[in-house]
């Protein structure tokens, strides 16, 4: 991996990243559908298979979110890079220094 390209890396990353948010995720779920199949009366249920739902809702937008941010990370640094190496490489100036007798 010494050779691979720094935004091939970000959206390497990012995509570990977000399995990891979704499969923390689904592990929380679970235990709001666990919690719902032990609740005694209707509401309680209701309430957490909602909980359920919802986390699974919101931990979607989230690794959208991340996966979004990366994208515009790696695509950013790829410009950023093109346009380094299509630029001219500045000229040094020597300084001349005149020799007093």
């Amino acid at each position: 991996m010494a050779e691979a390209d720094l935004d091939a890396v970000i959206r390497q990353t990012a995509r570990t990243q977000t399995k990891a948010v979704m499969a923390a995720a689904k592990k929380r779920r679970a235990v709001w559908v666990a919690r719902a199949a032990k609740a005694k009366d209707k509401d309680a249920k209701a309430r957490f298979r909602f909980l359920a739902k919802s986390t699974l809702l919101n931990a979607t937008a989230t690794a959208k979110r991340l996966q979004n941010s990366a994208e515009n990370a790696a695509d950013a640094y790829a410009r950023a890079m093109k346009k380094a190496i299509e630029e001219p490489m500045p000229v040094k100036k020597t300084a001349k220094k005149t020799a007093d007798a």
